[in-house]
This record gives C-alpha cells, structure tokens and sequence, in this order.
C-alpha cells in the first residue's frame, strides 16, 4: 500500500486517483503520520463487500440460522424476466 501525505497528495490528486481506479492500488492518506482515509478503486470495495455477504451467509448456514430464500423463479418473476 502507498501512503501520501495529504499536503503532498493535493498536487497529485488526478493521478492517485487514477493509479486506485484503473491498477486497484490502494492509497493512503496520511494526516501527521496515520493514515486517515484510503483511495481505493470502486471494483475493490464491490469485491470485499461481496466477500462479506458470503462469509455472513457462510456463517448463517453453519449456525443453522439462515433464514429461506426466495425462490430463483420467484425472483425472475419480480423483476420482470419471468412471466
């Protein structure tokens, strides 16, 4: 992970914004020395939160506390795919 101070970051800020969107690296902000927020390309979040929701329906299934689903036909049916 890249870390900037956000005095210096402020004259790059185009570019460090670029480097998280299009390579997935993250950048840290650096306010006296601790990082105090990231740049991070949207596709990262969209993966960790992803990764979240499966390892919370993981969870729920090996406790025995997932609650039923809807059924894959039910679904086409609400949004219009299915007659």
């Amino acid at each position: 992970m890249t870390q900037i101070a956000i005095s210096a970051a402020r004259s790059q800020l185009g570019d460090l914004v670029r480097r998280a969107a299009h390579r997935r690296e993250t950048i840290a902000l650096t306010d006296h020395g601790h990082v105090a927020a990231l740049l991070i390309s949207p596709h990262v979040l969209e993966d960790l939160e992803d990764a979240l929701a499966l390892a919370e329906y993981q969870r729920k299934k090996a406790e025995g506390t997932l609650e039923p689903g809807i059924p894959h036909e039910e679904v086409g049916r609400m949004l219009g795919l299915r007659k």
